[in-house]
């Protein structure tokens, strides 16, 4: 067997890539630079054999084929795993999980087999008995193809083998035609994400918008709002009453599709879909015990535990429970997370698999809705970073309850079974206050504030596998989804009104009033149901082309149970149509559209709802994927064009309900046109990189008012971004050491209005904020971190006001942040 250098025998794709790319000029400039930056590389030298082999290294690898399992522990070591594929070919692997040295790893894995393990050079070899077949062995690449599992926990990867959210069916990012990313658990545990909105600051093409309040936080993509998923399922995102975010703390990864995604969700909108996916149980015992300190005070804690249940094993849970306690920057806020989830799969069989889990999120925060205002002619104050325009008895106070099941069963052949439930049971309880404008340099407090309940039911029943058609064979999905939401509200008004008259912004104090009094003034209730077919098929028109087609059918009912407005949407059709053709075994070229649909309760003069706004998503780009999948690449053209947008009437005199509602017609296209430029996964066994630039405009194309024709839809989200993320791990006498760090840039975003007859324009210039990440695991089973959020200490709003009357929104990004965070793994 020869002996290489490890670079030379884990990336042997690398020089290829290289001389391929360079003999087709056809392919666009822009994704050739994201391979570009793999070819200047120098093979680097092996350590010695013996160093190598007794390091210890933190395996994460769900159960899957042996020589997958072999691939992915010479993925996460870096060293050479050399196999006779005939001894390993069609035997299984159970999961591997612990700090271990790459020999324990391969005992583990092989215990039973009758496989031997003998050391050479680099690595080791896994091999027949003597007197047994052939003995001509295999060197893997360290790249070579993963198993396709779209569970990223253990992986150490920044991508994935496989995502459905955008077609229902399981594709890898290459095959799915539309722009995809999947934020991994390792990525969301290298830069400390807690919360979703640390996973939109981080995802490529997404924007984080800020000017509803601190913490009403909206989501944007591609010109229009985002919506969230859990497992599959639409939920309600509202920045107006604040949504429960996330704790990221049970979750393993989130699958995100830009552009519409109307075959996973039915209703909304056609900027992107974020798809939470929850952690699993492991096969074998896993335990970890995570501390945290930062800045500000903020201290927080985690337990995970995991394993097997029975002596089989067939039975397996575990629970996540975390704790976080925190003090901002800003003077007086304060915010508590606290989070406990449990979970349990059962093999009921060979081919069938049950899995049932449950988790409470309580969250709470004192400001959530008002902002620091700006002056007269709307430019910024330049206040403290730490001012806080608010009173320290307000609140945001959250607690949801939530379980979930899946079923799943294998029939003859390839063909799945799969059942779904997802249930949440919310209570929100508001007070909150803003500043309005009493005079050039005084302010007094608007209060607002109630409790709600938000009761969700969804289930899903679905079939998917392959058939044969013509000689080939083709993929084919299809299912059934109800969903329902049902809303109560409990108003309060707040006494004494006004509140806080004269306040002098600059010389304010949070502590210096006492609590409003609350009067419940009425109870309002209303559901949402919606049920939806869908069949999705992937058709192989030859080796290099596929054809994927679907389409959807949703019926949906608003029912407003205390008052007048319901209505329904029946039989609304969403379609999906993609082509992709193969160019070459590491690039494909797409072409997809598809739409999606947004009910609307305003009504017309004849008294007719508006028909739903429809969105619809064109995109053309090329997708490469390097190392056998350990690193994805994709570029991508898109226009997105909105229509049926319900429009006040400028003449309400036709209006019967005028003055008490008024009516509205369906007016206008509003279209956005950009590019994304992505790159996420591994150039080298141990240097992880996530990066994205996405440029994107909305405008009005066509419009009942002709002042708007030609003007930007949304003017208080940049048109640019740039987002970068990667870590590299050292060798050598610095193994153990991990090093990495983050970079996010945009352009500018304004609000603009005229307030008094004074024309006035609040602007935020391009800014770029960086991160730093240092790692160390100085012991088998302990591991230190330390991020330093924007390290350079830029100031910057995240969010700019919108009026120079009431409800100011300039918001600061945070300041320079230390988070140590020590995690015990047993």
């Amino acid at each position: 067997m020869p002996r290489l250098s490890i670079y030379r025998q884990e990336y042997p794709m690398a020089r290829s890539v290289c001389r391929q790319s360079a003999r087709a000029p056809f392919k666009p400039v822009l994704l050739a630079l994201a391979i570009a930056a793999l070819c200047p590389a120098q093979p680097a030298h092996a350590q010695t054999g013996g160093t190598q082999q007794q390091a210890r290294f933190d395996f994460r690898i769900p159960a899957g084929t042996l020589a997958g399992t072999l691939t992915r522990i010479g993925q996460q070591s870096g060293q050479q795993i050399l196999f006779d594929p005939d001894a390993v070919g069609g035997r299984q692997a159970p999961e591997l999980s612990g700090n271990l040295s790459v020999r324990e790893a391969l005992e583990r894995v092989l215990a039973g087999s009758g496989l031997l393990i003998t050391p050479a050079g680099n690595g080791f070899v896994v091999r027949k008995p003597a007197g047994g077949a052939s003995q001509t062995m295999r060197e893997v690449s360290v790249t070579a193809r993963v198993e396709r599992a779209a569970t990223t926990e253990g992986s150490g990867s920044y991508t994935t083998a496989e995502t459905s959210t955008a077609t229902k069916l399981p594709l890898s990012l290459r095959e799915t035609p539309q722009s995809a990313t999947v934020i991994t658990r390792q990525r969301m545990d290298d830069q400390a994400m807690t919360s979703i909105m640390d996973v939109v600051q981080a995802a490529p093409g997404l924007y984080l918008a800020g000017s509803d309040g601190p913490g009403r936080p909206a989501i944007r993509a591609r010109g229009f709002y985002a919506d969230v998923m859990y497992e599959g399922f639409s939920s309600e995102f509202s920045s107006y009453i604040p949504s429960s975010q996330a704790n990221m703390a049970l979750y393993d990864r989130v699958e995100i599709v830009r552009g519409a995604a109307g075959l996973a969700q039915g209703r909304g909108n056609p900027s992107a879909a974020i798809n939470l996916i929850h952690k699993r149980p492991t096969r074998e015992f896993q335990g970890s015990v995570t501390l945290s300190a930062g800045s500000w005070d903020d201290y927080g804690a985690m337990v995970d535990l995991g394993g097997p249940l029975n002596e089989a094993g067939s039975l397996r849970g575990r629970v996540v429970a975390a704790r976080q306690d925190a003090k901002t920057f800003r003077d007086v806020e304060r915010h508590d997370h606290d989070l406990f989830y449990g979970v349990i799969e059962a093999d009921l069989g060979p081919d069938t698999l049950l899995t049932l889990g449950a988790h409470r999120q309580k969250d709470f925060t004192n400001n959530w809705w008002g902002g620091l205002p700006i002056s007269v002619t709307g430019q910024h104050l330049g206040l403290s970073r730490s001012t806080f325009p608010g009173n320290d008895w307000e609140h945001s106070d959250s607690a949801v309850d939530t379980i979930f099941s899946v079923l799943e069963h294998r029939l003859a052949g390839d063909w799945q079974l799969r059942l779904s439930t997802l249930h949440s049971d919310r209570d929100l309880d508001l007070l909150g206050t803003y500043l309005y404008r009493e005079t050039d340099t005084t302010f007094r407090h608007s209060v607002w504030g109630g409790a709600y309940n938000y009761k969700s039911a969804n289930y899903e029943a679905s079939a998917s596998g392959t058939y044969k058609l013509l000689g080939r064979r083709h993929e084919l999905a299809f299912g059934a989804i109800s969903q329902s939401l049902t809303t109560k509200t409990y108003n309060r008004s707040w006494q004494p009104s006004p509140f806080n008259t004269g306040v002098d912004i600059t010389t304010w104090d949070p502590r210096s009033t006492t609590r409003p009094t609350a009067t419940r003034t009425g109870t309002s209730e209303n559901v949402n149901r919606q049920d939806s077919f869908y069949a999705t098929t992937r058709l192989h028109l030859s080796d290099p082309l596929k054809l994927l087609l679907g389409l959807r059918a949703d019926w949906y009912e608003y029912d407003n149970r205390t008052g007048t407005g319901s209505y329904k949407v029946n039989r609304n059709l969403t379609h999906y149509a993609g082509l992709t053709y193969d160019l070459d075994q590491r690039h494909t070229a797409y072409a997809s559209y598809t739409d999606i649909f947004t009910p609307q309760s305003a009504k017309d003069v004849s008294g007719k709802v508006i028909e739903p706004i429809v969105g619809k998503n064109y995109e053309v780009g090329l997708k490469g994927e390097y190392f056998d999948g350990a690193l994805n690449a994709s570029v991508a053209l898109f226009q997105i064009d909105q229509t049926n947008r319900a429009r006040v009437l400028d003449d309400q005199s036709t209006c019967p309900t005028f003055p008490a509602s008024s009516c509205y017609e369906a007016s206008g296209l509003v279209r956005s046109k950009g590019i994304d430029l992505e790159i996420q996964g591994a150039l080298t066994p141990n240097w992880q990189v996530g990066a994205g630039l996405t440029w994107s405009h909305a405008k009005y194309v066509r419009d009942a008012d002709a002042t708007l024709i030609g003007k930007t839809f949304y003017t208080a989200a940049p048109r640019q971004q740039f987002k970068l993320s990667t870590l590299y791990r050292l060798q050598g006498a610095w193994q153990g050491w991990r090093v990495g760090g983050s970079l996010y840039q945009q352009s500018r975003f304004y609000s603009e209005g005229t307030t008094n007859g004074v024309n006035w324009r609040n602007q935020q210039g391009s800014y770029t904020v960086t991160d730093l990440l240092i790692g160390w695991q100085p012991m088998k089973d302990l591991d230190l971190q330390l991020n330093v959020t924007n390290l350079f200490d830029r100031t910057y709003y995240r969010a700019v006001a919108y009026s120079t009357l009431w409800g100011p929104q300039d918001i600061y990004g945070e300041p320079r942040k230390f988070k140590l965070t020590a995690k015990y793994s047993f």
